[in-house]
């Protein structure tokens, strides 16, 4: 097909290469070590120990010592990744003929070169709050977009390979309550971001209880309460989380495994964020954290199209559900 036919979309036994499919899905996992790598950078507060952007000390390879390491490696990575971004882009835009995907594959690489600008921004204006939030969850959002073009260039996207029995009522039921524990989970995150650049992480220095039986530290200023609503809403994201695998696991049971992993993953992230406390926010455990965060969420965002996609979807094509076209871009 040449760039002067029509875009209609492909159908969805439409063939995506091979190449094209796993290449996604490294961008995604690259996008992770991103994230993982810019967990350090805050972790070790390095964040300021390159003062310059985008060259680091007036070179683009300076010497790798101190916390420099981790401040212009995090750039190496990220620059990789938008490199990246850009093959991606172009390769979708020359071989994938349905136009959405197309979209979505230009939007990401919008999104990350924003991304590269909130990084210096961030620097150039001595790392401000807000700022730092934003990069963070324009950070979490660029990952879902990946996730989202690897997931359609699949079979089971192109196919729809889910059961029949799974495409009725309870479908709908499983697709709204992972999506809701996905929209909870990008507010955690949200939290975890705030608390974490306004220097809070360690108001609340006891976890979960203090000495004396209390929840709450003697004294209450800001930093606590930040740092208590990161905690408290983790409740309400974890409950949420519970619900839909308990959904999933009922109504759609081709994706238990998926909806098993997601739970396992809120486990370990309760484990880490306790560790982060005990071992006061030891840089590497504290970078896991967040970096499973982003695993967290990017895992149940996958686990909510693939409900829709195999479950969901379907009901909405015979009339019950009418958002389909917005999933699918049509």
């Amino acid at each position: 097909m040449t760039r002067d036919q029509p875009t209609a979309p492909a159908p969805s036994g439409a063939v995506v290469s091979t190449g094209r499919r796993w290449f996604g899905f490294f961008l995604v996992a690259s996008t992770l070590f991103l994230i993982f790598a810019g967990a350090e950078v805050k972790s070790r507060e390095a964040g300021l120990s390159v003062p310059d952007w985008p060259k680091s000390y007036g070179m683009w390879m300076p010497p790798m010592v101190g916390n420099v390491f981790y401040e212009h490696g995090h750039r190496m990575v990220a620059a990789a990744v938008g490199f990246l971004t850009v093959i991606l882009a172009l390769w979708t835009w020359r071989a994938e003929p349905r136009a959405w995907v197309r979209k979505l594959a230009w939007i990401s690489l919008l999104a990350v070169i924003a991304q590269g600008i909130l990084g210096g921004i961030t620097v150039r204006y001595l790392l401000p709050t807000p700022i730092s939030m934003a990069h963070g969850a324009l950070a979490q959002t660029f990952l879902c977009l990946l996730a989202w073009i690897a997931y359609a260039t699949t079979r089971e996207w192109r196919e729809r390979t889910g059961a029949r029995d799974e495409q009725g009522a309870g479908a709908v039921l499983a697709f709204r309550s992972v999506a809701t524990a996905v929209a909870a989970i990008y507010v955690q995150l949200l939290l975890g971001a705030w608390m974490r650049h306004s220097e809070a992480g360690l108001a609340v220095p006891f976890f979960p209880l203090s000495e004396t039986g209390s929840a709450v530290p003697e004294f209450v200023d800001k930093l606590v309460v930040i740092h208590l609503l990161h905690r408290g809403f983790a409740f309400v994201a974890a409950t949420l989380v519970l619900r839909a695998v308990v959904s999933v696991w009922r109504h759609m049971p081709t994706l238990r495994v998926h909806a098993l992993l997601l739970g396992l993953l809120v486990c370990g992230q309760i484990v880490l964020g306790a560790f982060v406390i005990w071992e006061a926010k030891a840089p590497v455990v504290t970078s896991m954290h967040v970096v499973t965060g982003a695993g967290i969420l990017v895992t149940s965002w996958l686990l909510s199209l693939r409900c829709w996609r195999l479950g969901a979807g379907e009901r909405s094509r015979r009339g019950d559900l009418s958002s389909e076209r917005v999933l699918e871009g049509a």
